[in-house]
């Protein structure tokens, strides 16, 4: 009588052999390569360049580069300048507040000065006092300028002038600087003023008359150094105090459904202002 042959267990049950049981597999990652997504991480924490800033990256780059062939030396501190370069030269992503009436602020750093003042006449606005939101910049900030607001580029103009230093009063009036005017998508009038500082030697300005721009898009640039003043409409109250930090793009400066009454205390009301198109998406 043949013998018979007993049956193997199936791998995984008991008295089977473990080291037959198949390999568990690996997490699901989406077929995406973790390399692939660590360097997708990487780009997205890192902010682009404003195009304004390359060939001054590249200049700052070349010289490095000659000191190191002609002396051997200095290659950290070539890397290290570089690099400070390209970070003053950043354009990061903003998401501008879901608020139709927001005026938000056309850059990054400190409020410096909140006045009451009559707008300067390269921005052609009614020659009343309205209120001045002065928003400094030092080297350190985000030096791209952003629209307040929803729009239509009015007017653009630029004047020459001296370059003191960007947190004096004065210098709204008698440094180089560059002045738009804003019409809204509700008929208001707003004034943005790029002015040079000490060290700031170049205004650059993206826009012209006539444009269609939207809330938070970047439109110019200042470079090392300098301050960003915006003109309110006439009775519209700010919203921010002296020594606030701003987030070009994302802060609030003001509502233009707040006004400022008799007393100087805010409310909220309408402006009395004849609506010239509605409210539309914009990227």
């Amino acid at each position: 009588m043949a013998a018979t042959t007993p049956a193997t267990p199936p791998p995984g049950a008991p008295g089977g052999h473990p080291e037959l049981s198949p390999p568990t597999a690996p997490p699901a990652t989406g077929g995406e390569n973790p390399l692939l997504h660590a360097a997708k991480l990487v780009r997205e924490a890192v902010p682009p360049l404003h195009p304004g800033g390359r060939p001054v990256i590249a200049a700052v780059a070349a010289a490095a580069g000659a000191v190191r062939l002609l002396t051997g030396r200095g290659t950290g501190a070539g890397l290290l300048a570089t690099a400070a370069t390209a970070a003053f030269f950043r354009e990061p992503r903003r998401v501008p507040p879901p608020r139709p009436g927001a005026v938000l602020a056309p850059a990054d750093g400190t409020v410096a000065l909140i006045s009451e003042v009559v707008p300067p006449a390269e921005l052609d606005l009614p020659r009343e006092p309205v209120t001045r939101i002065s928003v400094f910049l030092s080297v350190l900030d985000v030096h791209v300028q952003r629209i307040p607001m929803h729009g239509r580029i009015r007017s653009v103009e630029y004047r020459p002038g001296a370059f003191l230093s960007a947190d004096l009063d004065k210098a709204s009036e008698d440094n180089e600087r560059n002045a738009l005017v804003l019409e809204t998508q509700t008929g208001h009038l707003v004034g943005v003023v790029q002015i040079a500082g000490l060290l700031a030697r170049r205004i650059r300005c993206d826009v012209r008359p006539g444009d269609e721009v939207a809330a938070g898009e970047t439109y110019g640039l200042i470079r090392f150094g300098s301050r960003v003043d915006t003109y309110l409409p006439p009775g519209v109250a700010p919203e921010v105090s002296l020594g606030q930090r701003t987030i070009g793009g994302e802060t609030v400066l003001a509502d233009l459904a707040v006004e400022k009454d008799g007393a100087g205390t805010t409310g909220t009301g309408t402006t009395g202002t004849t609506i010239v198109g509605a409210e539309k998406d914009r990227p």
